[in-house]
């Protein structure tokens, strides 16, 4: 039979276990988020720059649509705080933004 205070001790090990996907993930997003914020078009005629942007913008959604997915998983949820996954949201949706205004 498990003693509590064991399975307290497990928990903090098991969130550093679970953290560390999660946090590459995020800076996954955060490198293509941030091409898709400095990549410059020389010009409407640039086709190859907007389609960079465009791919930069769908990596960085696909990678945090990962990170919630990942973070759905009940027994993750139980660990993980909804707060961890806030910033690769937030990068997301600044990806959204940027691809919507691409077009």
């Amino acid at each position: 039979m498990s003693d509590p205070s064991s399975v307290d001790n497990d928990t903090g090990c098991l969130r550093a276990v679970l953290a560390v996907p999660i946090l590459l993930l995020t800076l996954v997003a955060a490198f293509f988020c941030w091409a898709a914020l400095t990549i410059r078009p020389s010009g409407p005629w640039d086709d190859e720059a907007y389609a960079a942007i465009v791919l930069s913008c769908v990596v960085t959604i696909a990678v945090t649509a990962a990170v919630t997915a990942l973070w759905l998983i009940p027994s993750v949820r139980r660990i993980i705080p909804w707060w961890c996954i806030g910033p690769s949201l937030l990068l997301g949706i600044v990806a959204g933004v940027q691809w919507m205004n691409q077009g």
